[in-house]
């Protein structure tokens, strides 16, 4: 399926505006409300949308410090990236993880309250990856762009 002009605008408000409701969202991109409720549905069953979210607060949930860690694995051996995948899906505090191409095989969104706790982040969970070579963790000093909208 391709998408339509009318297509993309509703998807580029549901992405900024997910609480919004059917009646705002027709008027927003002037279509009926029950031709807006068809197209949504349409694009959900597409897997244009994959799901809705909240998107939560850091600072106020007490884990306001963001890491990035740069993974190189000993081999790239398939059962070794499986193993580490596995391994990594089950750290709670993990937020993204993404098979790289460049000096590291993999690199990793991680969150904290604190030095510390990254510290115990670190000795309880990431010593104990499995293939793991060699780890480079960095912490982000200051946000300066953030968001989930995707470019239409």
């Amino acid at each position: 399926m391709s998408l339509d002009t009318i297509d993309r605008r509703l998807l580029g408000v549901l992405q900024k505006r997910g609480r919004i409701s059917n009646a705002d969202l027709a008027e927003v991109v002037n279509l009926s409300a029950s031709a807006c409720h068809r197209r949504v549905q349409r694009l959900e069953a597409d897997g244009y949308i994959s799901g809705y979210v909240a998107l939560l607060n850091a600072h106020k949930l007490g884990v306001p410090a963001t890491v990035f860690v740069e993974i190189t694995l000993a081999t790239q051996a398939d059962e070794v990236l499986e193993a580490f995948e596995k391994a990594v899906a089950r750290i709670p505090d993990v937020l993204e993880c993404h098979l790289t191409a460049g000096t590291a095989d993999y690199i990793m969104k991680i969150v904290a309250e604190n030095t510390e706790d990254f510290a115990r982040i670190h000795r309880q969970y990431l010593t104990r990856l499995p293939g793991v070579s060699k780890m480079q963790s960095s912490f982000a000093l200051r946000t300066v762009c953030k968001t989930t909208a995707l470019p239409l």
